[in-house]
């Protein structure tokens, strides 16, 4: 049998033997690697080290056996794509840890993972307290989600029926006291948008490292010098104020007026303003 045959079949069996070596140990192994990439990466590796180390070794089956480990991902990536059967034997499935509020032992016992490692787990995820939690597994490239119960999920406006716009990234429009014309643009606002509220902030935009803008139309820098400290915009608490100050005159003219058309109708807008308030508060507070 030629030398050359004999690498590519060496090649391929030692790969077999490490992914199965791989699957036995667990997810625990691998944290975001795939099984194929964590028994091709350290294989490489220790090809690599042998050719780098051992002079007497034949360079051209070297580079031969690296291809060999390097194509086979490649190509499980590719049968993965069409073959779900594949995809599950060698990438893996997720393990449930916790279902229904109840931890899986015997999962747990599947991926050797102790009771104080799930913990861990969970409290990675800012759970501390178990009785919260719904649903929880195990990822097949290691991660670990979390579903909590209901009543302890944290609360959306969708939960409290209040319609939001759609919110697009915020942009860099400014960059080493330059203004970016394009990212400005693309949250439709403009250089005299941008200009003005430097003014408000009383900041000259050469003295501006990076400043980024966002849909509401709230602008964010940082500056050069450190020392510096830029003010927080004020616009948004101000209005809040102002909103308030006008419902509490409204309700004062509704007590303190005779006639019942404009008591009525001082009540009904002050109600009416209390309600548009009770709306928007939480966005004017942020």
């Amino acid at each position: 049998m030629p030398d050359w045959l004999q690498i590519v079949l060496r090649s391929l069996f030692f790969l077999v033997v490490l992914f199965l070596i791989t699957k036995w140990l667990g997810k625990k192994q691998i944290s975001q690697l795939s099984f194929f990439e964590y028994v091709t990466g350290i294989t490489i590796g220790n090809v690599g080290a042998e050719l780098a180390t051992k002079v007497e070794g034949n360079i051209v089956h070297g580079v031969l056996s690296i291809l060999v480990f390097a194509l086979a991902p490649f190509l499980a990536g590719l049968i993965s794509m069409k073959s779900k059967i594949f995809r599950d034997l060698v990438e893996g499935k997720a393990t449930v840890f916790i279902k229904d509020g109840k931890i899986m032992e015997d999962n747990l016992k599947k991926e050797k993972y102790t009771t104080d490692e799930l913990l861990w787990l969970l409290r990675s995820k800012d759970v501390f307290d178990l009785s919260t939690v719904e649903f929880a597994l195990l990822e097949a490239n290691g991660d670990f989600s979390v579903l909590l119960k209901k009543e302890n999920q944290p609360l959306t406006p969708k939960d409290l029926n209040m319609p939001m716009p759609s919110v697009k990234e915020a942009q860099m429009v400014i960059m080493d006291g330059k203004i970016l014309d394009e990212p400005l643009a693309t949250i439709g606002l403009n250089r005299y948008w941008l200009k003005t509220e430097l003014e408000k902030l009383g900041i000259l935009l050469e003295n501006v490292f990076l400043g980024q803008a966002n849909s509401n139309g709230e602008l964010s820098v940082d500056l050069y010098d450190d020392k510096l400290k830029v003010p927080s915009p004020q616009e948004k608490p101000l209005l809040l104020a102002t909103l308030k100050k006008c419902q509490a005159d409204l309700e004062l003219f509704a007590l303190s007026t005779d006639s019942p058309e404009s008591k009525e109708m001082y009540s009904k807008n002050s109600k009416k303003l209390q309600q548009a308030i009770d709306e928007v508060a939480f966005i004017l507070r942020n």
